[in-house]
Formats: structure tokens, C-alpha cells, sequence
């Protein structure tokens, strides 16, 4: 219990660079005075830890001093959170590398639990249902340009134009099977898809990641952003009790989780929802998933939408022109 709670300390202290020793009592649980015989057992040890003290003190390992638990180097280290993402690792040029650092967490685990840890109990398969796979040939040198802080030179085809941008990589997300690099470029921060970065050169230099930026918290916001400006409008809708169970299939997240009902159901178990849409037409797209249990009641524009596309249906299927 105690060697555990020493490498545990020793591994947080590494981790954080700095903390206080009411930090380590309330981590794991002990008093005080256990925390001090703790690091003095681990200086005696030959360990580099040196307190620091006033206001602001607490321990700290000698700068420079780390500790490599079962051989593991720096890019196995980098390497263990795709210890388990087989095909995202080989995309970012690190499939040998993660294999590595496998073995090695294998090696670590006590040997009743090898052979179990051994077959895989969870498989991530990232890419969306039906979509092809993206061209990645710059993601592994963008990785490396991410880990290292070098700058990129790149052109970039966006949905409006081709130009050459270039920017400083804070980070790396996969969403929905794209890969995507949030990069500073200017005075923000932007969001790329990797697979539309055409030429591009990684630069010797190098730059000071942003002290305050958060890269889930940025990716958190922008997601909101993206998706309030793709569904800037109300409609009023009226959904069956079987669209009523159907929504959490058929309505994308965000238009679902902001949809608000009103009033009661009527006789035949139907419902008032109000639901943020886009254009015209993209919500008219969207509210056809329901076929006949879905009744628009406003705007009148879309009303008449769904009415022009059920109308035009209808002659296809009944052997009309539509035309």
C-alpha cells in the first residue's frame, strides 16, 4: 500500500511539476504527517525532491529529473492514449510505437491479468457509416509539428477558397472519422481539416504554446458555434407518437436537444414542437425522415416547402410527370 502511494506521489509530482503537500493528503486520503514521512522516504531513496517554502510552497523534483516507468520512452509516453486506437495510430505514423508501449503496459500488468488484457475488449471504429476514408498523407508531420511546437506553411482548400496559410498547430482532434488541426493563424485560434491541406512544410522554428488555451474547451465552444449558426431559425412542428419516439434517431443532436414541446398531446397522442432549423430547404430534408408523421405548422414558407416535395411525390408514385 505504501510503495504504491510513494510512486504514485513521485508520478504526480512529475506530472505537476508542483504541489503542496495538503494537495498529496487530500489526493490519497492520509494525514499530513504521512505525506512528510512519504517524501522523506523518497529523498533517502536518492529521489530529487526539494521543498519549497512561503505562501506559495510545496515539493518539487530536481528540473530535468524524470522517471521511466518499464523502459518507456517519450513518443511510447505520447504514444499510450492510442494504446488502443490501432488504425488512428498507424494515421498518425505511430502504429509501431503504440504497439511498443503496449507490450511494455502488458509487461507491467501482474501476471493473472496478462493473458485477459491480451484479447482486445473494446474496438474503436471511428469513421461515420458509409463515408470513404480521407486522404491523410500530411498527418503524421502535422502530429509531429503539433508535439513539437514548429510552425506550418501550408495551402489550404476551405469550402470558399485556395490559399496559403501560415500557422501555429496547438492540437489535433478526430471527430466523426475526419481528422481535423486547431491551429492559431493570426490572432485565433482556427479549426482545419487535415485532408484539405494541399503542399505544406513544417518549419524549423519554433513557438510558445498559449499559456491559458484549452484545447477540449475550445473544440467544445466551436462545435456549439458551428452548430447554432447552421440552425439560426424556429419552426413550429407536429410529431406523431411515433415520431415523438423517433426523434433521438432521426433529429441531429443539437436541433434535438433544444426542441421545446408545448401544450398537451391531442386525442391521438400528437405533439407541438418547436425545433431550431436551418434554410428552408435543408429543414424540409430534414423533417422528411418522418414522412407522414410530421406536420409543419410554421413558418408558412416551409409549410409550403414540405407541401411542394410531398406534392411532387406524390405525381412520381402515382405514374404522373412531375414536371
Amino acid at each position: 500500500m505504501r510503495a504504491s502511494r510513494l510512486l504514485s506521489i513521485l508520478t504526480t509530482l512529475q506530472a505537476k511539476g508542483h504541489v503542496t503537500a495538503q494537495m498529496l493528503a487530500a489526493e490519497f486520503e492520509v494525514s499530513l504527517r504521512t505525506i512528510y514521512r512519504d517524501v522523506d522516504a523518497l529523498s533517502a531513496a536518492g529521489i530529487p525532491i526539494y521543498s519549497v517554502q512561503g505562501s506559495g510552497g510545496g515539493y518539487r523534483l530536481l528540473d530535468g529529473y524524470r522517471v521511466r516507468l518499464n523502459g518507456l520512452s517519450s513518443t511510447e509516453s505520447k504514444a499510450l492514449f492510442l494504446a488502443g486506437l490501432t488504425r488512428q495510430a498507424a494515421d498518425l505514423g505511430m502504429g509501431a510505437v503504440a504497439a511498443s508501449a503496449r507490450t511494455k503496459l502488458l509487461a507491467a500488468l501482474p501476471e493473472d491479468m496478462r493473458s485477459g488484457a491480451m484479447k482486445p475488449r473494446f474496438h474503436f471504429d471511428a469513421p461515420a457509416w458509409f463515408a470513404e476514408a480521407e486522404t491523410l498523407d500530411h498527418l503524421p508531420a502535422v502530429a509531429d509539428a503539433v508535439w513539437n511546437q514548429h510552425p506550418i506553411r501550408m495551402r489550404y482548400q476551405s469550402r470558399t477558397a485556395d490559399r496559403e496559410r501560415r500557422v501555429e498547430p496547438l492540437g489535433i482532434v478526430l471527430k466523426g472519422g475526419a481528422w481535423y488541426l486547431v491551429a492559431q493563424a493570426g490572432k485565433e485560434a482556427r479549426t482545419f481539416r487535415i485532408s484539405r491541406i494541399g503542399e505544406m512544410e513544417v518549419l524549423d522554428e519554433r513557438f510558445d504554446y498559449p499559456k491559458v488555451f484549452d484545447l477540449e474547451a475550445y473544440w467544445t465552444e466551436s462545435i456549439r458555434r458551428y452548430e447554432a449558426d447552421l440552425h439560426p431559425n424556429r419552426a413550429e412542428i407536429r410529431l406523431s407518437p411515433w415520431g415523438m419516439e423517433r426523434m433521438e434517431e432521426l433529429l441531429p443532436p443539437y436541433i434535438r436537444t433544444a426542441a421545446v414541446l408545448s401544450g398537451d398531446a391531442d386525442a391521438r397522442g400528437w405533439r407541438s414542437v418547436t425545433i431550431s432549423v436551418g434554410s428552408i430547404a435543408h429543414a424540409a430534408t430534414e423533417l422528411l425522415r418522418f414522412g407522414a408523421e410530421v406536420e409543419v405548422i410554421a413558418p408558412p414558407a416551409l409549410r409550403a416547402k414540405m407541401a411542394e416535395i410531398v406534392g411532387t411525390l406524390a405525381k412520381v408514385y402515382a405514374g404522373d410527370d412531375p414536371g
